[in-house]
């Protein structure tokens, strides 16, 4: 493993034998730690506030809440928190949803563990990572009507303002690759490119005042 630092890590799935894999999977790999590991949702805020980890395994399917659900509640506990989304389900709604959510990655459960090492390794070191398939998912953003969500729409506000992505990051509290992703989504949506006319859509939707 490439980190050089030490990483605390808890385990979030309401399965044992899913925590049991992934445990055993991670001991051998320092230098990570497993510091917890719920089953629901309310034993995860429980545990997080007690345990203090730096990164969170989180499964979709919980006892209480789903695991999106839970994403955006510790996310807006504890900022710095970063979370990967371990699940079985590769539809876009979840994938888009885990983006917007906070999490700064989605790997599938049946993916190999090298797959979720390299994205352990990803996040924790300030970065974001998604399976081939699932950033595929995100790139072509498979749903048809052409309304811009709350955080496309604030992505498109700071476009037309000039700011890159990293400025954009920065501002919205979320990462370069989530913007990216927003910002295909905005092109394919709107199928527009150039920045006048994004300027003109902004105006025009009351995005922007002139």
């Amino acid at each position: 493993m490439s980190l050089s630092f030490p990483i605390r890590i808890a385990l979030v799935d309401d399965h044992s034998l899913v925590r049991d894999g992934i445990r055993a999977l991670l001991a051998v790999m320092a230098p990570l730690e497993v510091v917890g590991e719920a089953e629901s949702g309310a034993q995860a805020i429980e545990m997080v506030s007690r345990t203090k980890p730096d990164l969170l395994l989180v499964d979709i399917g919980l006892k209480d809440m789903n695991g999106l659900e839970l994403t955006r509640a510790l996310r807006r506990e504890y900022p710095s928190i970063k979370i990967l989304i371990l699940s079985m389900y590769d539809n876009y709604e979840y994938v888009s949803e885990s983006v917007r959510s906070g999490a700064s990655g989605y790997v599938l459960k049946n993916a190999p563990s090298r797959e979720i090492i390299a994205a352990i390794e990803a996040i924790a070191s300030g970065g974001t990572f998604y399976s081939a398939e699932i950033a595929q998912k995100l790139a072509e953003d498979r749903h048809t009507d052409s309304e811009l969500t709350p955080r496309e729409s604030q992505v498109l506000c700071k476009m037309v303002q000039g700011l890159n992505n990293k400025e954009m990051a920065r501002e919205l509290d979320i990462s370069v690759r989530t913007v990216e992703t927003h910002r295909l989504s905005i092109r394919r949506k709107l199928n527009i490119d150039k920045p006048a006319a994004l300027l003109n859509y902004a105006i025009e939707h009351g995005l922007i005042s002139r």
